[in-house]
């Protein structure tokens, strides 16, 4: 087999991950919401816990799909782990978007988001890095920033400056 063929293969294997982990967090994260919802209705959880049981099922939901894509990646993991995340984004984008729940959505992916970097955080440093890759990783995380303070604004959050 070629080294054309192996790359190939390797793209198609990476593209699979990422959709099959896109998937799975959003299965993961409907059947969690769908759990939260059964058990508010027989009042077993209160409706003031709506909130956290949404991130809490975001965030799970993302971390299943990400250790899928993550599994299989040969190199690149974190990339792959994003991107799973970013898939998982766009499919809640588009299943709010047929409910017509656009204010909801944007606070579900907010904490999407706010998931995704605080695991890119974790996994990278950003201090102390060779000049290029400090400013790819510093650029990322302004441009999360940015995203984030203008999502809180538009749904009316303030946030802090700095933590």
């Amino acid at each position: 087999m070629g080294k054309g063929e192996t790359q190939g293969m390797n793209a198609v294997q990476m593209a699979t991950g990422v959709a099959l982990g896109g998937l799975l967090a959003l299965g993961v994260e409907l059947i969690l919401l769908l759990l939260g919802a059964a058990a508010v209705s027989r009042g077993i959880l209160k409706d003031s816990a709506a909130p956290q049981l949404t991130a809490a099922a975001c965030v799970l939901g993302c971390f299943a799909g990400g250790l899928l894509a993550c599994a299989r990646w040969k190199s690149r993991r974190l990339l792959g782990g994003l991107a799973a995340g970013a898939v998982c984004y766009l499919l809640i984008l588009a299943v709010g978007l047929l409910m017509s729940e656009a204010l909801a959505l944007g606070g579900q992916a907010l904490v999407e988001l706010a998931g995704c970097f605080h695991r890119f955080y974790n996994a990278c440093r950003i201090k102390g890095e060779e000049p290029a890759l400090l400013a790819a990783r510093l650029k990322l995380a302004d441009a999360t920033r940015l995203i984030l303070k203008n999502g809180l604004q538009l749904l009316g959050v303030d946030a802090p400056e700095k933590m």
